[in-house]
């Protein structure tokens, strides 16, 4: 069953990336703009304009432009970057990591915030804690997490400036770094004044993240937890003498976080895509930041590569999840 399960999704996943690969490479090259026409000065003469062109395959029709360039990611060969002339899948490489380390701390911070408000809420549920509680997710959750950013940057960047509010890391540290992971190879190397520095750049951005996924998982197992708090192995767990908070802790919390569990799973590919905005507000170094120049620069192979690594993300942690959430439920487990 698991097995049927897996290649099915596989399949599902192939045809996603190949439907994305299409949708991607159409738009991109109807909408308004030239490429090369950004590359070349004033003066630039046809012959000048046929050659660059030539020299990217853009005079070539679209579905000769895209089996070109699909026959070259089926290789690892994603293509050179119009503004950067560099290779494309080295420059998304370079840059993914720091994406991902500031979306996993988002997410770790979501979880904590998320978990403990809606624990509490469940533990006070009826009274004003509780009531709270429902108040400050729903703020959180109606303001996007750019303008979380935003209020973050005026409150302790310009307010009260006790953080970092651009970059990854201070430019005058010595980074011994060998992989992109910084924040990773920091712990692992014991160099915890870099992850200081790091995590003092990496706060306000993985905050502004989080605060709308920590409502979500708050609201949801909260109401979970209510739902489980009312049956009859927990009433059971009462009458044999354990507190409110054991009682959630020991027996509620592990069926109640099921449908919590498979809720993070997607949301944190929301909350991945949703780095591209917020990276460029803090001039973080991370992958969205550089979609947004490339963008700009209308880099044509540059913006394949990026959307097709943004989706290729999306379905593996989709896939990811809905495997876990097999294995976790008896019901799919068996069936």
């Amino acid at each position: 069953m698991l097995l049927q399960r897996f290649l099915i999704r596989l399949l599902t996943m192939l045809v996603t990336l190949f439907g994305v690969a299409v949708v991607v490479f159409v738009v991109i090259r109807v909408a308004p703009g030239d490429p090369i026409a950004m590359m070349l000065p004033p003066g630039a003469t046809d012959a000048d304009i046929a050659r660059l062109r030539a020299l990217y395959g853009l005079d070539k029709t679209i579905v000769q432009q895209f089996f070109i360039w699909l026959s070259g990611v089926v290789r690892g060969d994603f293509g050179t970057s119009i503004s950067l002339r560099q290779d494309v899948l080295g420059l998304v490489f370079n840059r993914l990591p720091a994406t991902l380390e500031l979306a996993i701390v988002a997410l770790v911070m979501a979880v904590a915030m998320g978990g403990t408000t809606a624990i509490l809420g469940a533990r006070e549920r009826g009274t004003a804690v509780e009531a709270g509680i429902d108040i400050a997710s729903g703020a959180a959750l109606s303001i996007p997490d750019f303008l979380w950013g935003l209020v973050l940057i005026l409150l302790f960047g310009v307010l009260v400036p006790i953080f970092d509010i651009s970059g990854r890391v201070s430019p005058q540290l010595d980074l011994p770094f060998v992989t992109q992971f910084y924040l990773a190879e920091s712990i692992l190397r014991l160099r915890f004044d870099l992850t200081w520095d790091l995590l003092k750049h990496m706060l306000m951005p993985a905050v502004a993240l989080a605060l709308p996924l920590a409502a979500i998982i708050s609201q949801l197992l909260k109401q979970s937890l209510k739902e489980v708090l009312d049956l009859d192995y927990v009433v059971l767990a009462r009458v044999k003498g354990f507190s409110e908070t054991q009682v959630i802790l020991r027996e509620a919390l592990k069926n109640a976080a099921l449908p919590t569990l498979t809720l993070i799973g997607v949301q944190f590919t929301f909350l991945i895509g949703g780095t591209v905005i917020v990276e460029r507000l803090f001039s973080y170094e991370g992958l969205g930041n550089m979609a947004i120049d490339a963008v700009i620069n209308r880099d044509l192979p540059l913006i394949q590569g990026i959307v097709l690594v943004f989706a290729l993300l999306f379905v593996l942690i989709n896939l990811t999840v809905d495997m876990m959430y097999a294995l976790l439920n008896p019901r799919l487990r068996h069936g």
